[in-house]
């Protein structure tokens, strides 16, 4: 089973909000500020319009009535301005917390474990930094003004109305229980039916993007009419969460029409009482029918977008339940750096153990090749190798201390696995070569004193030396602009291999003790990866090396060679004693000479 990301509480929702507020105040304060004044400038309106009947009514002159007319139309010209000024600035400050939110996610993200990334799969991520991150946006750039504006204009209009004719104003008393109750009703079950539909489309993006990535796979095994069965079954499943939150507000929306129709009713009906018993004027009653007719709107506008807020809502939590830490490693340090396997098992899920039992040995600085058939459960022996998951049975150690129990630091400098599958980030090459860290063999001090660039933490001659190791020093300085040279999308062109041999390059400068090799020289061609090979043999001296590979030649450099087989050891020993032996290994040295 796909391993879920965590969703955050609400109370670290709330917290979030109220560190946004803070850092915002001045833009938030401002904008309500205007979109209040808005709401002011149009509550004149009614009143104008009210005493414009009763000038009519009265048969005043022209002039008079041209003067509220001109007044009435200013009213809205300067409602408009305001609103006006009060999007722009809504609009900024949306931006803003849009940048804030998607660079700490980034951030966040980053910092996941790999084994948390790889069991989720990336569509999740993908969903929560894309969809997700856009309905906050929408929550800040709309829902929360509106909420707010929709707010002080109920609350100034029934101010209106009371100030204007409390008599009249009683009417609005019929819409509370047909107002109320229903929505409460609504409230209460319509915030689980979201987090479920939230989630239903986050497995949908997943299950697309997964799709789309591994196509060609799916293509090959003949998999394609069972990942569009998946693809269409998640996408049913959001659907109905999509119909579930549609049939609570079908069971809604009626009472909220209801409520907006009966106070104009009442209105009238106490409205007419009341000119007949010369309690009120016309004027008033039209000003009041005008005010509740207007009420309509916002309260419309207040209660739609509590629902866009409730969406934003568990999209927030979502978005902040990438920076729920797990509880820190704290396994105690490698004693040595001999590695340890015993009796290991693997499993992606129940009853899908791929590794069975294996038991292993490798010294300090051996170089043990891994070859087998495509499936045969070497790559996730290599993931078992570098921490990046954990046995479901057995133990994986290193100097006799558990793999996976060790910090992130701590492992990183114990073991490294570099994958066929490599990454050039938008930015110079400079930046791309520093990924591991602030490293280099020199003191800050001597950085900054021999004319070094602050931060980089290497020399430029070390990391050209760094490239040269791996076979890349010359295209890098015929490049354009040399280490400073842009890379990435939009700027210079990386292609496959030797994206994978700037991967190489990071790892020289990381300086593992102990380097798990999975294809990583795949894209290279044959003579192309064996030249690159004997250059990394006198940087990979003393090292251990785990090489897991397909090209055979790999394994006959190598000290040792194991044979994995439906997630078993089935051979072990050096090239000429298993060549000799003419078992499995043998077989697979005939079968590529054949080729």
């Amino acid at each position: 089973m796909q391993l879920k990301l965590p969703l955050a509480t609400r109370a670290d929702a709330r917290t979030w909000a109220r560190t946004t507020f803070r850092e915002n105040r001045a833009d938030f304060l401002w904008a309500i500020g205007l979109f209040g004044l808005a709401t002011i400038a149009g509550l004149a309106g009614p009143q104008l319009l009210g005493y414009l009947v009763d000038e009519v009514a009265r048969g005043s002159d022209t002039i008079g009535i041209d003067l509220l007319a001109l007044g009435f139309l200013a009213v809205l010209l300067v409602q408009a301005g305001l609103k006006r000024a009060a999007r722009v600035r809504t609009g900024v400050l949306g931006e803003r917390v849009l940048a804030s939110t998607r660079e700490e996610f980034v951030a966040a993200s980053l910092r996941l474990p790999l084994g948390t990334v790889e069991a989720a799969g990336t569509g999740d991520l993908l969903s929560r930094a894309t969809s997700d991150v856009e309905r906050i946006d929408n929550a800040t750039r709309n829902a929360v003004p509106e909420i707010t504006i929709a707010a002080i204009t109920v609350a100034l209009t029934v101010t209106a109305m009371i100030v204007t004719s409390p008599l009249l104003a009683l009417g609005l008393l019929v819409s509370v229980p047909v107002l109320f109750f229903p929505t409460r009703w609504y409230w209460r079950r319509s915030p689980k039916t979201i987090e479920r539909m939230l989630d239903a489309w986050s497995g949908v993006q997943s299950g697309t993007h997964e799709s789309v990535e591994g196509a060609r796979t799916a293509e090959a095994l003949g998999l394609v009419e069972r990942r569009v069965r998946l693809g269409e079954r998640a996408l049913q499943g959001a659907l109905s969460g999509e119909r579930r939150l549609r049939r609570l507000q079908l069971r809604w929306v009626p009472f909220l029409e209801l409520s907006h129709a009966l106070p104009v009713a009442a209105m009238l009906l106490l409205g007419g009482w009341a000119y007949s018993q010369d309690l009120v004027a016309l004027g008033t009653i039209t000003t009041m029918v005008l005010y509740v007719q207007a009420l309509a709107s916002p309260v419309d506008e207040l209660l739609w977008w509590v629902e866009d807020f409730a969406v934003a809502g568990t999209a927030l939590r979502r978005v902040l339940g990438v920076r729920t830490r797990p509880e820190p490693k704290r396994g105690t340090p490698p004693r040595g750096r001999d590695i340890e396997l015993r009796d290991v098992r693997f499993a992606y899920g129940t009853g899908r153990e791929v590794l069975h039992g294996i038991d292993l040995r490798i010294p300090r600085g051996q170089r043990l090749a891994v070859v087998g058939p495509s499936g045969a459960g070497k790559s996730t022996l290599g993931r078992l190798l570098a921490g990046i998951a954990a046995p479901t049975a057995g133990s994986v150690t290193i100097g006799g201390v558990e793999v996976s129990t060790l910090p992130d630091d701590v492992l990183r400098g114990e073991v490294l696995l570099l994958t066929q599958e490599q990454h050039v980030f938008s930015g110079t090459l400079r930046e791309n070569l520093v990924l591991p860290g602030d490293g280099g063999r020199h003191s800050g001090a001597e950085r900054l004193d021999g004319g070094w660039r602050p931060g980089d933490g290497w020399a430029d001659e070390e990391l050209l030396d760094a490239l040269g190791s791996v076979g890349a020093r010359e295209w890098a300085m015929a490049l354009p602009d040399g280490l400073d040279t842009k890379l990435g999308t939009g700027a210079h062109a990386v292609p496959p291999a030797l994206a994978q041999q700037l991967a190489l390059a990071r790892v020289v400068l990381a300086d593992p003790h102990t380097l798990v090799l999975d294809e990583a020289t795949s894209l290279l061609d044959t003579s192309s990866a064996r030249e690159l090979e004997r250059t990394l043999a006198n940087v990979l001296a003393g090292r251990t090396v785990i090489a897991i590979a397909h090209r055979l030649h790999t394994a006959a450099s190598a000290d040792r060679v194991a044979v994995v087989e439906d997630g078993r050891v089935t051979e072990l020993g050096s090239h000429a004693d298993l060549l000799a032996a003419d078992g499995p290994y043998a077989r697979l040295v005939h079968a590529a000479h054949a080729e």
